[in-house]
């Protein structure tokens, strides 16, 4: 190597050094011997940075020259170590910068000229870094006391017993700070110290915490003195600058990572009350060093570097623009294979708990844990690439660790750190990093793989810039986001991560979730989705287990939360329904007998609401996942969510029914039905449709209720309306399992003026005397569908002749017409996506079932099928409608219902085909294909069929219901 520690560096720019020297001479009146010139112009050719600080403070750089590094370092610390009490805020300021420009000043040209070993380099200016904290902590406590909020123990030392501990993290707590470093706080308080004596500890040290760093930090013409970097707290993004003693050990205890273990090794207290923080550090101890022989670690804390460049793949080593600190066989993989045995080793042998890092190697070569030559290798590399940060700082005082990628910058690094070229300065650097490297892919070499695309890196406090890269090629656009959480997820923010077992398998399952994310169309808005997810679930191992055993499921889950915002927020609030993507069993089945054997074990009403809601949203969340993958089309669809809410109100009313008459007792021969109308009743439900109910009631002549526990007696009227009521709360309340359905019962007989419940005769005399067209247009989708079996007959028979009457055929399509054209008035059509409000679309295709049912019901009752497809093959078999006008109606139908289900499971209401994400349009497609569309290949043909669908279901609504003119030629969907 042409150059060493001990030589001076000659200057890269000659004609900067020059003028340096004339300026110094000029200013100094002192010319530049031919001892102090190689020093003058190592600094003036080499460092812009130093070369400013040496001719504003040139006293420094002269008693450097004439007495020694000690000297000049030893007068800067002076000015720190014991400034005037009485100074105010702002002249400690300007005492601090001015003490931190001599105090660089005078390091640096030790370290420059070979003066100081680098344990001395890193220690003075760590040692300045304590001095300034301690003085500003000083000055901050005084001012608290003359303003009356604390009460000082200590006039000379104002910090003892105050309750403010700053602790030093990373190189400052390890004595190891570089040139340009932040320095890594931990600002903790002790309420019960007793110094303080306002009402609001919390509010006051974390004012202190604020301008403790504002102190440090503040730029003036002066320079700054450190920038401070308070993230080093338990969880930064969800405490304050200030953590109390107890929140910090509570937070340690339950939700400490393995890479907080591995920082607080180079934990002390560097300012404030230090024995307070000593004892904090004595009362951690069992977090950072357990008692038993801690090889779990090892994964996890290799999994911060492993995922930087791991030794099986990823970056590789190189000179222009390598990162001396994160890069491959870089200082940061000394440190951790140091910190890595430490964690495991230490907790039984005292003798490795050494934060610096020199010695750590050291103290672990005498256990016999490091062989003697790996530990020279890697102590020699260590001082090399310190060195090379040192020098790539001082150029400019840029905390940078990234090797010059332009030629220019690359010469002037190698000169400076004393170089005759950049390839022998390439030579000495790849050297070393390639030792590095193989020592620490030989402490792993039995970790497992984590797969991946690259740099894959969570812990700690900030982004990683290649992990955010990584994440950018997988394809999400917001990288910084996405690690943001994933680090959230780490600091046990969701309830499912707080456990360290949760933790360790998400750190394992990181690269195979974020690819099954990334494979989605818009990966970040998927991400986001199961995050959401992630918090609502109450425990995380289970889970993570599951997805690492089973991939597949993994992929569903990214599957559903691209392709079904509101399937994946459902899924985010009722987390259980998960379970049923597991037994492979199919979704439309019937749940009739598992709920009642579920319900069988119901000790009360209460219980049982539960029991009821868990298995439909399980089912139904099912179902709407098999719509979604193209497994169950739309109709199939239907019919399994209208027989699942069939199954639940029948299991859910005998329970009202029981609860209630318990209270109020019941009436003599009397009955409670329900009748489903709508979706329901067609059979022909979609995601979060509304049940459109009608509550009738029978009972025998005279009857009246017995006392129930209130001891008043209910008329008919009243004891089933209440019941009704009950009823309905039981579907709509939310418990801990959610909600069940929506209940709409403005269908029953007057809307909402009339009775929640209302007797049989009644509905028959209503139906017959009363009813508006528009009723009983909606009544030719009215079931029976829970009840006593006998009053569920006799409703059938009501409604079948309410029906059935005769009617007048003009005005029955008078009627429906202008109903149709109010609606188009009062309800436009959001987009041509609006499927069912669109002119020509599934409400008009309705209609005309409906109407046609109306007129011909009195001559063929078979008209009257229930839902929309089997009441259009009976219309054409009885000739009511001709088979090829049948058959398109159905089509059309069918067609809009795929749409109008994706679109309830996805997007919800899509203003036009550019609010449809790429994974909904492939939903859509796929589902318009499955209902015998095959030629929907994308939007555009989807959009097109469906314009000449509602083109087909107008030209049949003018032909027999009323005329509203031809569908608007105009842009399709």
């Amino acid at each position: 190597m042409s150059g060493s520690a001990t030589t001076l560096p000659p200057p890269h720019d000659r004609a900067a050094a020059e003028r340096g020297l004339a300026q110094w001479e000029e200013e100094t009146g002192a010319p530049a011997g031919s001892a102090e010139r190689p020093l003058l112009a190592a600094i003036f050719g080499n460092s812009p940075y130093l070369a400013g600080l040496a001719l504003r403070e040139p006293e420094t750089l002269m008693r450097l020259l004439a007495e020694g590094p000690d000297a000049a370092f030893g007068a800067a610390l002076d000015l720190v170590v014991a400034p005037d009490p009485a100074a105010s805020r702002a002249q400690l300021g300007e005492i601090l910068r001015t003490a931190k420009r001599r105090a660089a000043l005078a390091v640096a040209a030790a370290d420059i000229a070979g003066l100081w070993p680098l344990e001395r380099v890193t220690g003075a200016l760590s040692a300045f870094a304590d001095a300034a904290l301690q003085a500003a902590v000083a000055q901050l406590l005084r001012e608290a006391e003359a303003r009356g909020e604390m009460r000082l123990r200590s006039g000379d030392d104002p910090a003892r017993g105050s309750g403010l501990i700053v602790l030093g993290m990373g190189k400052l707590g390890a004595r190891e700070l570089n040139y340009s470093s932040d320095i890594d706080l931990v600002v903790l308080f002790e309420p019960e110290a007793g110094a303080y004596h306002g009402d609001n500890p919390l509010a006051f040290f974390v004012r202190i915490a604020r301008d403790l760093v504002r102190l440090m930090e503040e730029r003036t013409p002066g320079g700054y003195v450190f920038r401070t970097d308070l993230r080093l707290r338990p969880d930064p993004a969800a405490t304050p600058l200030a953590v109390s003693v107890e929140a910090a050990l509570t937070y340690y205890g339950a939700l400490g990572q393995n890479w907080e273990r591995a920082a607080m090794i180079k934990a002390r207290p560097v300012a404030g009350d230090r024995a307070a923080g000593a004892a904090f550090l004595a009362e951690l101890r069992p977090f950072v060093w357990r008692k038993n022989l801690d090889f779990a670690a090892i994964r996890d804390v290799h999994s911060i570097k492993r995922q930087i460049q791991a030794h099986r793949g990823g970056a590789t080593i190189a000179v222009a623009g390598h990162n001396l600190k994160l890069g491959r066989g870089g200082i940061r993989e000394i440190e951790f294979f140091a910190q890595v045995q430490q964690l495991i080793w230490g907790g039984r042998d005292p003798g490795l708990r050494e934060p610096a890092t020199l010695k750590a190697l050291a103290a672990l070569t005498r256990a016999g844990l490091v062989q003697e030559r790996t530990r020279a290798e890697l102590a020699e590399a260590y001082r090399f690439l310190r060195r090379i940060e040192h020098r790539l700082q001082m150029i400019d005082d840029r905390q940078t660790h990234t090797v010059p990628a332009e030629a220019e910058g690359l010469a002037r690094l190698a000169a400076f750190a004393g170089f005759d070229s950049v390839a022998a300065f390439a030579a000495e650097l790849t050297h070393h990093l390639g030792r590095v490297e193989r020592h620490y892919a030989a402490l792993f070499e039995e970790a497992p793989e984590l797969g991946g695309p690259g740099s894959l890196v969570f812990t700690g406090v900030e982004d990683d810039p290649d992990t955010l890269a990584t994440l950018r090629r997988m394809g999400f656009a917001n990288p910084s986001g996405v690690a943001a959480t994933v680090r959230g997820w780490h600091h046990g923010r969701p309830r499912a991560t707080r456990s360290a077992r949760a933790r360790e398998i998400l750190t394992e399952l990181m690269p195979a979730l974020l690819a099954a994310f990334a494979r989605q169309k818009e990966p970040d808005q998927a991400f986001a989705r199961f995050d959401a997810f992630l918090t609502h679930l109450p425990a995380g191992v289970p889970l993570f287990s599951l997805f690492q055993r089973n991939p597949a499921l993994l992929d569903r889950v990214a599957a559903i939360c691209g392709a079904a915002p509101l399937l994946a927020d459902y899924l985010a609030r009722h987390p259980p329904v998960l379970d049923g993507l597991l037994d492979g069993a199919r979704p439309d089945r019937s749940v009739a007998r598992p709920l009642g054997r579920l319900l069988a074990e119901a000790r009360h009403l209460e219980e049982a609401m539960d029991v009821v809601r868990r298995v439909v949203h399980e089912r139904a969340f099912l179902i709407g996942v098999a719509t979604l993958e193209g497994t169950l089309d739309a109709d199939r669809a239907g019919l399994a969510r209208a027989r699942l809410a069939d199954a639940a109100l029948k299991a859910l009313l005998p329970r009202v029914a029981r609860d209630f008459a318990s209270r109020h007792g019941r009436i003599a021969g009397g009955g409670m039905a329900v009748v489903a109308l709508g979706k329901l009743g067609g059979r022909e439900m979609m995601a979060a449709s509304d049940l459109d109910l009608i509550m009738l009631y029978e009972h025998a002549p005279g009857a009246e209720t017995a006392r129930g526990g209130s001891g008043r007696r209910l008329t008919p009227p009243e004891y089933f309306g209440r019941l009704a009521q009950q009823f309905v709360a039981a579907i709509t309340a939310p418990t801990g399992e959610g909600k069940l359905y929506d209940v709409d019962m403005r269908l029953r007989p007057s809307g909402n003026k009339g009775p929640i419940a209302v007797q049989l005769a009644g509905f028959a005399r209503y139906q017959a005397e009363e009813a508006w067209t528009w009723e009983h247009m909606a009544l030719t989708r009215a079931r029976v569908i829970a009840g006593p079996p006998a009053l569920r007959r006799r409703a059938a028979e009501a409604i079948r002749a309410a029906l059935a009457r005769p009617r007048d055929a003009a005005k029955v399509r008078e009627d429906a017409g202008s109903l149709r054209a109010r609606i188009a008035k009062e309800i436009p059509p959001f987009s041509p996506w609006d499927v069912k409000y669109r002119p020509g679309g599934l409400l008009e295709a309705e209609f005309v079932c409906q109407v046609l049912q109306l007129i011909h019901a009195a001559r063929t009752p078979s008209v009257l099928a229930g839902s929309t497809t089997a009441s259009l093959r009976a219309l054409a078999a009885a000739g009511a409608l001709e088979a090829a006008e049948a058959a398109r109606l159905e089509r059309a139908a069918r067609l809009f219902r795929a749409v109008q289900g994706v679109l309830r499971l996805t997007v919800g209401k899509p203003r036009s085909a550019e609010d449809i994400p790429a994974p909904v349009a492939e939903a859509l497609c796929r589902a318009a294909r499955a209902a015998g569309l095959r030629d929907a290949v994308d939007l555009h043909a989807l959009g097109a069929q469906m314009q000449a669908a509602a083109r087909e279901v107008r030209a049949a609504f003018n032909t027999h219901v009323a005329d509203l003119g031809p569908v608007d030629a105009g842009p399709d969907a």
